[in-house]
């Protein structure tokens, strides 16, 4: 089931951030779409749920050294 999250993302300052964290979301399995702003603070995210998970997500988007506030 294909699912659609949009996550408030800090510490994203410039396009280098968003493309550090676009690259990390997309090597995980089952991510389909990512799209991020600094502007915003916000990343979105299409993802496949029976191989990922919002989680998985998350965790990916912190080891990239960015601070999600809870969905």
């Amino acid at each position: 089931m294909t699912e659609s999250v949009s996550l408030t993302v800090n510490g994203m300052k410039c396009g280098g951030c968003e493309a550090n964290v676009m690259s990390k979301l997309q090597t995980i399995d089952g991510v389909l779409s990512v799209n991020a702003s600094s502007k915003n603070k916000e990343v979105n995210v299409q993802f496949d749920a029976g191989k990922t998970s919002l989680d998985a997500i998350v965790e990916a988007i912190t080891e990239a050294g960015f601070n999600v506030e809870a969905p």
